[in-house]
C-alpha cells in the first residue's frame, strides 16, 4: 500500500496545491472572515472532499464506463456553481457586519460540483490503485489518504489568506475581483476541457 501511495503522491500533491475552486474558496474564506468564521467552509470542503473520494472509490469500476457522459454533465453543473461562487466573492465586503460568509454546506456542495477532484480521484483509483489492489478496505484507505493530501492544499491556501488578511482587507475590492475572475476561469476551463 505504501508503494502505491508513493507512486501517486507527486500527482496528488501537484493537483492539491495548484489553484482550483477549493483552494480559491479556502483562501478567500479565511482572508475575509478569519479562521473562526472561515473554519465552517473549510470543514465543509473537507467533509465533502472525503465523501466524493469515498463515492468515487465505491463506484469507480462502474463510473469508468460512464466517465465521458458523467464528466459531460458534471462539468456544466460544476461550472455553473463555480460562477455562482464567483459572483458571491466579487460582491462581498470585508466589514464586520458582513453576514455573507461562505457556509459549511456551500463548501460541502462545492466538492460534488468540482470536476477537478472527481477526476483526481478517478485518475488515482484507475491509474494507480486498482491495477494493484481491488479490495474495498484498500480503496477506502486510499480515499482517506488522498483526502488528507487534498485538504493539506486547502489549508495551505487558507493560511496564505490569514497571513495576508490585513493587506487583503485594505485592498478587498481588487482582491475579490481577482479571486472571482480566477473562479470564472476555473468554470470556463471545466466547460472547455
Amino acid at each position: 500500500m505504501f508503494t502505491i501511495i508513493i507512486s501517486y503522491l507527486p500527482y496528488a500533491v501537484v493537483t492539491a496545491y495548484t489553484p482550483g475552486p477549493n483552494n480559491i474558496v479556502s483562501l478567500y474564506a479565511v482572508s475575509q472572515n478569519g479562521w473562526r468564521k472561515g473554519k465552517n467552509v473549510l470543514l465543509g470542503i473537507a467533509v465533502g472532499f472525503l465523501c466524493v473520494m469515498v463515492l468515487c472509490a465505491l463506484f469507480c469500476y462502474e463510473l469508468a464506463k460512464y466517465v465521458p457522459s458523467a464528466v459531460g454533465v458534471l462539468k456544466y453543473v460544476g461550472s455553473a456553481y463555480i460562477v455562482w461562487l464567483a459572483i458571491h466573492v466579487a460582491r462581498s465586503k470585508p466589514d464586520a457586519d458582513n453576514q455573507q460568509t461562505i457556509s459549511f454546506w456551500q463548501g460541502f456542495f462545492l466538492e460534488f460540483a468540482n470536476v477537478k477532484i472527481i477526476l483526481y480521484a478517478i485518475t488515482i483509483y484507475t491509474g494507480y490503485v486498482l491495477p494493484h489492489e481491488s479490495g474495498l478496505l484498500s480503496l477506502l484507505v486510499h480515499a482517506v489518504c488522498i483526502t488528507a493530501i487534498g485538504i493539506s492544499g486547502n489549508l495551505t491556501w487558507a493560511t496564505a489568506g490569514k497571513v495576508f488578511q490585513k493587506f487583503l482587507a485594505k485592498f478587498y475590492r481588487p482582491f475579490n475581483i481577482s479571486m472571482a475572475l480566477i473562479l470564472i476561469y476555473c468554470a470556463i476551463a471545466l466547460v472547455l476541457d
